[in-house]
């Protein structure tokens, strides 16, 4: 399915309040074009909040479904006439699915639902049995790096809950990117691997692991750990050790066009100074403290948010 950029991108009410579903019951096909709407709702009254209209002839599941914004006469009247009416979507371009799990006020959530529908405007019925919709449905990719272990991988988890209760943030979709510990001390075998700390449970097979944080006495190893890591065990033993750089922020291009989230234990766990922000090629990225709290995290996916394409804005 071919989506449209522009202001028709991710077009998704910001308040549900503001969505009414409105009964009618024309039997042609030519009754639902934008003139056959536009006369049967034109002059009618609509509740003070109503800005949008999911017109239905019966709530079967295969019913035909149109979406419509509607424009009413301004004051306080708490019922008005409909003065305007604008067609968003005919039966052709609009579905209405029923998921009674899906938090409708969550535009993440309903964009998840809406990809999966091989039309521009997919109106859901979801929890609470709430009605809301989305147009042209089109989530940013955002790439959540993070290392494992300890599981699950914090990061990733930490991110999916965020996005999972949010209303302000525009329509994402999360993509974890995890990377095992045991994986990259394939790339330098050894014998013996010094791991930043006992507390993640991380083995590596087949070798001996000590863990910095104990500060071991010294050993002939190979140091899996970050630019942290690498200070912490000069600070110890007065030398820098071989290496493996578990940073899950090297390399931000390697995500691929979009955005990426992740972390670095050199930023500093203060909000206003903790979430890092920076292009590199066709990714931006955000990155987060490595004790990264869930406002830090709610900061991060706000800032790439801002920063994504195509645009979207609440409408």
């Amino acid at each position: 399915m071919t989506r449209r950029a522009g202001p028709w991108a991710n077009r998704i009410p910001g308040r549900y309040r503001g969505v009414a579903v409105a009964r009618y019951d024309g039997a042609r096909d030519e009754d639902w074009d934008e003139a056959s709407l536009r006369a049967h709702f034109l002059g009618r009254e609509a509740y003070w909040k109503t800005r949008f209209l999911v017109v239905r002839p019966h709530d079967d599941a295969d019913a035909r479904t149109a979406l419509l914004a509607v424009a009413r006469d301004p004051g306080d009247a708490l019922f008005s006439p409909i003065t305007d009416v604008e067609l968003l979507a005919g039966p052709d371009a609009c579905a209405f699915v029923h998921r009674p799990e899906v938090d409708t006020a969550i535009p993440s959530a309903l964009a998840a639902v809406a990809v999966g529908v091989p039309v521009r405007a997919v109106v859901v019925q979801g929890r609470y049995e709430h009605v809301n919709f989305v147009v042209d449905a089109d989530p940013l990719r955002v790439v959540v790096r993070e290392v494992v272990p300890p599981h699950p991988a914090k990061l990733v988890d930490q991110a999916r809950r965020v996005v999972d209760v949010t209303e302000e943030l525009r329509p994402l979709h999360l993509q974890s990117e995890v990377v095992d510990l045991a994986d990259l001390a394939r790339r330098a075998p050894a014998s013996h691997y010094l791991l930043p700390c006992r507390g993640g449970g991380s083995e590596v097979p087949g070798a001996a692991v000590s863990y910095l944080d104990e500060r071991p006495e010294p050993a002939d190893w190979t140091l899996l750990g970050c630019e942290r890591s690498r200070q912490i065990h000069r600070w110890f033993y007065g030398h820098d050790a071989p290496r493996v750089d578990l940073c899950p922020k090297v390399d931000p291009a390697a995500a691929g066009p979009g955005a990426l989230l992740t972390k670095c234990c050199l930023q500093q766990e203060e909000l206003d100074e903790g979430v890092a922000t920076g292009p590199d090629g066709e990714t931006t990225w955000v990155s987060v403290p490595w004790g990264a709290s869930l406002d830090h995290v709610r900061e991060a996916l706000r800032r790439l948010a801002e920063r994504g394409a195509p645009p979207w804005s609440p409408a």
